[in-house]
């Protein structure tokens, strides 16, 4: 398949392209394609001719969203739209990597692909705005939601704890806040899957498992054998501009009755991890 990745160069794009390198890619980043940009994104997918595109690019910064939210809604809102409106062009299929901000944090138990939406932040909705688009234009996309990202390449929570443990003895973390961290590379390696096939439509897909902030930054020091005090705070008590959902575990629900495995448990693929940074 001839693959347009968009964001190629950022976490996880490097590991699609590891993922997917059996495959012609098309690489491109903001300075090669600017989705924002409506006509340039159409000719540019228009002239690649494409089998699929899949959409890595973001603005991911949350509390940045909640500073910039014009720029938020161009990149996660319009620009997807974009790419939509140039997949329709072309008659290709879409992927799109959205985020568990689209939920407000309220539930109790892991969330299904079709629960009640409800951002709470300028980044949930520009990334929902960005989902509207897909399925208002589109009839073959795959809309994947995911969480608490982190990899080899780019900024991360588990890069930040060790870090901050090279200086820090006591370090404290978010307990109120619940979720699966998701490995890259694993999260690249289920989409090199789910694009072999038609299932189109809308997936959750995390690794597997569930923690807190504070249970997660525990686990990160266990496994790198680092003696360091992780002291539990609120989320209101880490003052920060934009709001998170306290819980926002996602049941891999679709993708498990489409007939795929299960991603590995968050606590296999961090230890992973450790052992290639450390």
């Amino acid at each position: 398949m001839k693959i347009l990745i968009t964001g190629s160069n950022g976490m996880l794009g490097h590991d699609l392209i590891k993922a997917l390198e059996n495959h012609e890619l098309i690489l491109t980043n903001s300075k090669t394609l600017d989705i924002t940009d409506e006509n340039h994104t159409i000719e540019f997918i228009c002239d690649a001719k494409p089998d699929i595109v899949i959409n890595s690019a973001a603005y991911t910064d949350v509390d940045g969203c909640e500073e910039n939210p014009d720029l938020a809604y161009a990149v996660n809102g319009r620009g997807v739209r974009n790419l939509a409106l140039a997949c329709r062009q072309v008659d290709c299929p879409l992927v799109h990597i959205s985020t568990d901000y689209v939920f407000d944090g309220s539930a109790a138990e892991p969330i299904v692909e079709d629960g009640e939406i409800g951002p709470i932040s300028i980044y949930g909705k520009s990334k929902l705005e960005g989902e509207l688009a897909i399925q208002e234009i589109l009839d073959k996309y795959f809309i994947i939601r995911t969480a608490w990202l982190y990899g080899i390449n780019g900024k991360n929570f588990p890069k930040t704890m060790l870090e901050l443990a090279k200086e820090h003895s006591e370090i404290t973390v978010v307990y109120d806040e619940v979720g699966t961290p998701t490995y890259t590379p694993d999260l690249a390696f289920g989409i090199s899957e789910l694009i072999e096939t038609d299932y189109y439509g809308i997936y959750h897909l995390t690794n597997s498992g569930s923690c807190s902030w504070c249970e997660f930054a525990r686990y990160i020091f266990e496994v790198a054998g680092k003696d360091i005090n992780v002291v539990p705070v609120t989320a209101s008590e880490f003052a920060r501009p934009a709001p998170r959902p306290s819980y926002s575990v996602l049941e891999n629900r679709n993708w498990v009755e489409k007939g795929f495995k299960p991603l590995r448990s968050y606590k296999e693929a961090i230890k992973e991890y450790i052992e290639l940074i450390i």
